[in-house]
């Protein structure tokens, strides 16, 4: 039976295909090594540049004293130059990582097109298949190039800023740490509601794909019956579909990004009213006043805390780039592990010398979609019952019968497009 609906399968996140996935990056190690190495240093550069600006503030500006400020200015230029370098060098190893792992699976996955039978093809639209090698696998180059190996950016950046917070002022990183419970909150929010349109999405491209496919290849037959119109109606019904499923994951991004915006927003109000007080100070007796924080590591906490709900934003959006690229490896492995159903055998038997092309069916029963029980022949699904005949060298044998009887039916039996469930086929003697 021809369907045009990709199956929604699995699980949002699926650990076996992942490690499956993650075996494509094997042959090209040095590359992510490269990139992570990119990393390392675009994460320290980043988590070093707060601190230098604290420095100049507390150690110069505020008191006035600017020997050494140059130099400190000039460090700024030379980490923001590191940094630069070093995401120039991630941006490159990434992509051409991404390119070479998409043209290993499109070769894999075409390899193995050219093996599967017939009937598989009988199965399945052009347009489906198509999907496969194009659109799924754009979605495992954005894995590669944007999920896999720079998520271990966002988790340095994250753990180096709360170390680093809790290192400058406990209390203050704690008064800043109190949003994270909505944060959470949120991001599961989103990722629940995102997790189903991902897929719901790919599985409308895919009939997309399947039916332009076969309505352009076959529109002489289309405009020869005048479907014109029914077919547009057909079409503009899952091309609507398709549509409807992308506005309502815009709606939740509409939603999720705004909502950690405003978070970042919270908690820098938190620091300034929090640690304004530390820097402003607090009577200490006998008139003296105690300062806790500086104006420096204030202002330090400030762009700490906008670096640190960035990550945390980008993760989420990884977390999508991990849900398409998930319905895509189902979609994907499931294709290459279809079982190969007509394959030669390791040592095929070699036709006589002096063949002549003697052919001979011997009771040949062929079902396009067999029974269940391969014994019952009074089964409706049996196309040849019991065929028995053979076609002698030289000779001319002429095959009639009414249209569905099993005259083309004959011949890819002969071409081995299928293989026949009971009997065989013979030339020169050996079974094809």
């Amino acid at each position: 039976m021809t369907t045009h609906d990709d199956e929604i399968l699995g699980k949002a996140y699926d650990a076996r295909l992942m490690r499956r996935l993650l075996t494509y990056l094997g042959p090209h190690w040095p590359y992510v090594a490269v990139a992570f190495a990119a990393i390392v240093v675009d994460t320290a550069a980043a988590l070093v540049q707060p601190y230098l600006i604290k420095i100049a503030i507390d150690s110069h500006i505020a008191t006035g004293n600017l020997d050494g400020l140059g130099r400190l200015a000039w460090l700024y230029v030379g980490v923001l130059m590191a940094a630069f370098a070093s995401e120039c060098v991630q941006t490159w190893a990434l992509q051409i990582t991404g390119q070479r792992i998409m043209f290993d699976l499109r070769m894999q996955i075409y390899r193995h097109l050219q093996r599967l039978d017939v009937r598989f093809y009988d199965r399945n639209p052009v347009g489906r298949l198509m999907t496969r090698v194009t659109s799924d696998v754009d979605a495992l180059n954005d894995l590669f190039t944007s999920g896999v190996v720079t998520i271990f950016s966002d988790l340095f950046t994250l753990v180096g800023i709360m170390v680093i917070l809790l290192t400058m002022n406990w209390k203050l990183a704690l008064i800043t740490f109190m949003v994270l419970p909505i944060i959470v909150l949120i991001t599961q929010w989103f990722r629940r509601n995102v997790r189903e349109s991902y897929r719901v999405v790919r599985g409308w491209i895919a009939r997309i794909n399947a039916f332009l496919q076969e309505n352009i290849t076959g529109m002489a037959t289309v405009q020869l019956f005048g479907r014109e119109r029914v077919n547009f109606q057909r079409f503009d019904e899952i091309d609507g579909r398709h549509r409807d499923a992308n506005l309502e994951s815009i709606f939740y991004y509409a939603v999720f990004y705004p909502a950690i915006e405003a978070i970042g927003a919270l908690a820098s109000a938190l620091i300034i009213w929090y640690g304004g007080g530390l820097v402003v100070g607090t009577a200490a007796g006998a008139g003296t006043v105690e300062r806790t924080l500086t104006l420096g590591a204030l202002v330090a906490f400030l762009q700490y805390s906008q670096r640190f709900f960035r990550p945390i934003s980008d993760m989420s959006e990884k977390f999508n780039v991990l849900q398409s690229a998930m319905a895509s490896s189902e979609r994907i492995f499931s294709l290459l592990d279809e079982p190969v159903a007509i394959a030669s055998p390791a040592r095929p038997a070699e036709r006589p010398a002096d063949g002549a092309g003697h052919i001979r069916f011997e009771g040949v029963w062929f079902a396009y979609h067999p029974p269940e029980d391969p014994s019952d022949t009074a089964a409706p699904e049996w196309v040849l019952k019991d065929v028995s005949f053979e076609v002698r060298p030289g000779q001319r044998v002429g095959i009639v019968g009414a249209t569905g009887s099993g005259k083309t039916t004959l011949i890819n039996l002969l071409l081995r497009f299928y293989d026949v469930q009971r009997g065989r086929i013979t030339v020169d003697g050996v079974d094809i």
